[in-house]
């Protein structure tokens, strides 16, 4: 059975790190005492028995350190970048550890500060790439049919045919689908090869006939009143149960759980920025990223300030009403692109194709997307941020909330200067709806690492913008 495979599997991985952690060690000394130094007198100022004892405290610690960031975990449907980083962070832990205990605690400072660095570099690299490795062999061994988890689908729905093409899409993982049980299909009713074997009520006749390592219920909603029974049936097999909610029509995005005392509670929608340390790395990188934009940019500005000024008569920057964070309005700043007008004037629509208010450097401005420039000082003062979805004018907010489901999600942000759906193409005359669903995918995957990628994207694809008039 695979739960007593995964024991193997997991007892083989901590023997590999084990073999691993001793052999960079190891080749971390030779390369800085034999390689680096190889012309020195003596080998290092300690003698290699007082190097080498520390591995009676490191192996372990480190062995330890895996198991808390889940190097150890069930691996078949996790991204590889995630066990890649589980590795690195515990890598980077230990490392903290080993140079706190023996430079604070013990105060041992004639140690090789060189050959732990490379004792790092070369654990996380020949870790990675032997996981790497092993995860290719098993995928491919997978594939031709072999180490595979026997699945077992309780019930009919939407959620359950999703779950099937995610398995079918993905031989890799090793998931073989043994049939479904529903009241409302008729038995023998195919999926994509996927049979339905019979009613709910032929769960305690299949569980004991079948060599089963997981049962993944997928009732459809209607079918809730039934959920106790069931999942009180699988606990008494043993055998590990999922539940995979039927609620995408009802919820229809990426929930997570917290727990209250006991109670678990489902949050609609998933934020990173809600968290406090993530708001202020990110409001970090907002006030250095303008501060370093208004003070290398600034001969550029006032240049593009001199041609507006020139071009027509009226003030250098534009200010306009639009919605920010919690919905709040602020004035965001651009340069002015078109003849002065009332404020009247200026809220009955959009600008549209050959736009007579439109000036000539007005034209250059929007199609570069340079008129933005100005936002530098609204990231400044806390009203946008760097990256993020672009505001938009209280009139047509008031308009999109109605017609358009889930648009009043992108305030939960600040917006920004730039965004994922702007490095999409979804500027100007574009399609609204497409447009929010690329800030929701950004408001619900936010990194830092992803801003930094918009930010990169901006540069070749961001500026230059074919639907500004």
């Amino acid at each position: 059975m695979i739960k007593d495979n995964q024991k193997v599997f997991n007892r083989l991985h901590v023997l590999m790190d084990i073999m691993i952690t001793v052999f960079s060690y190891a080749l971390a000394y030779f390369i800085k005492f034999y390689i680096i130094d190889a012309a020195s007198p003596e080998v290092g100022v300690l003698p290699i028995g007082d190097y080498f004892m520390v591995l009676l405290f490191l192996v372990p610690a480190y062995v330890i350190l895996y198991f808390l960031c889940d190097v150890y975990g069930p691996k078949r449907t996790v991204k590889r970048r995630h066990e890649l980083l589980a590795i690195i962070q515990a890598n980077t832990l230990g490392m903290a550890f080993y140079i706190i205990i023996l430079y604070v605690v013990i105060r041992e400072i004639n140690y090789s500060r060189w050959m732990m660095v490379i004792f790092y570099m070369l654990n996380i690299f020949i870790t990675c790439v032997s996981r790497i490795v092993l995860r290719k062999l098993l995928r491919t061994i997978r594939s031709r049919g072999y180490n595979l988890k026997h699945v077992l689908v309780v019930g009919y729905s939407r959620a359950a045919e999703q779950y099937i093409d995610r398995l079918l899409w993905n031989p890799q993982w090793g998931y073989k689908i043994a049939g479904i049980l529903d009241d409302t299909v008729p038995s023998g009713t195919l999926y994509k090869g996927i049979k339905v074997l019979g009613r709910l009520d032929n769960l305690e006749v299949i569980l004991p006939h079948h060599e089963l390592d997981e049962i993944a219920i997928a009732l459809p909603l209607k079918d809730y009143d039934n959920l106790e029974h069931v999942v009180s049936i699988c606990e008494k097999s043993g055998v590990h149960t999922k539940f995979i909610p039927d609620y995408n029509s009802v919820i229809p995005t990426r929930p997570y759980t917290e727990d209250l005392m006991g109670l678990p509670v489902i949050n609609i929608r998933y934020v990173p920025l809600s968290n406090n340390s993530n708001k202020v790395i990110k409001r970090a990188m907002d006030i250095l990223g303008s501060t370093a934009g208004i003070v290398l940019l600034s001969p550029f500005l006032l240049l593009l300030a001199a041609l507006v000024k020139i071009s027509s008569p009226g003030p250098v920057i534009f200010k306009q009403e639009r919605v920010g964070l919690h919905s709040k309005p602020f004035y965001m700043y651009k340069f002015r692109t078109m003849e002065q007008q009332s404020e009247e004037e200026e809220k009955k629509a959009w600008t549209v194709r050959d736009d007579p208010r439109v000036t000539g450097i007005g034209k250059f401005l929007r199609r570069t997307s340079l008129d933005e420039l100005p936002q530098l000082f609204n990231i400044l003062k806390g009203d946008m941020s760097l990256v993020g979805p672009r505001p938009e004018r209280p009139l047509f907010v008031e308009r999109f909330r109605e017609e358009i489901p889930r648009y009043m999600v992108k305030h939960q942000v600040r917006p920004g200067l730039t965004g994922w759906a702007q490095v999409n193409g979804f500027r100007g005359d574009t399609s609204i709806k497409k447009r929010i669903d690329c800030d929701i995918y950004y408001i619900e995957n936010w990194t830092i690492g992803f801003d930094i990628k918009i930010i990169f994207l901006t540069f070749f694809t961001g500026f230059v913008n074919k639907n500004a008039y």
